[in-house]
């Protein structure tokens, strides 16, 4: 499992849990064209095998017109600072490890 930090969330925070999400990125570092659009990074997600992680809830929609995968957790934190973000990410690893391993589920909401 890995995550695909989309550009409404800080780069900074892949340092902050690269210990315990190795392998996830940000958005800026997959080489894809700035900004780039909400389908290109749905699609890099895909051949890469990523969760996307965003504020953005067009990929709500992507996801519930395409499926998954990808799958999405959007962060309905409102504005949030990178250090809350990512300690929220980590202290919810056990259900974002549980949505991922689903075959059901293809977006997960966290509050």
């Amino acid at each position: 499992m890995k995550f695909l930090f989309d550009e409404n969330i800080s780069y900074r925070i892949v340092k902050q849990i690269s210990d315990s999400v190795p392998g996830s990125i940000h958005v800026s570092q997959t080489g894809l064209n700035r900004p780039p659009s909400d389908r290109e990074i749905w699609n890099f997600a895909k051949a890469h095998n990523f969760l996307i992680v965003t504020f953005d809830e067009d990929f709500q929609d992507l996801a519930n017109v395409n499926g998954f995968p990808p799958k999405v957790i959007l962060l309905r934190t409102g504005n949030s600072s990178t250090r809350y973000v990512s300690e929220l990410l980590l202290n919810k690893l056990p259900d974002i490890t549980q949505f991922y391993q689903s075959e059901v589920y293809g977006l997960l909401e966290i509050f």
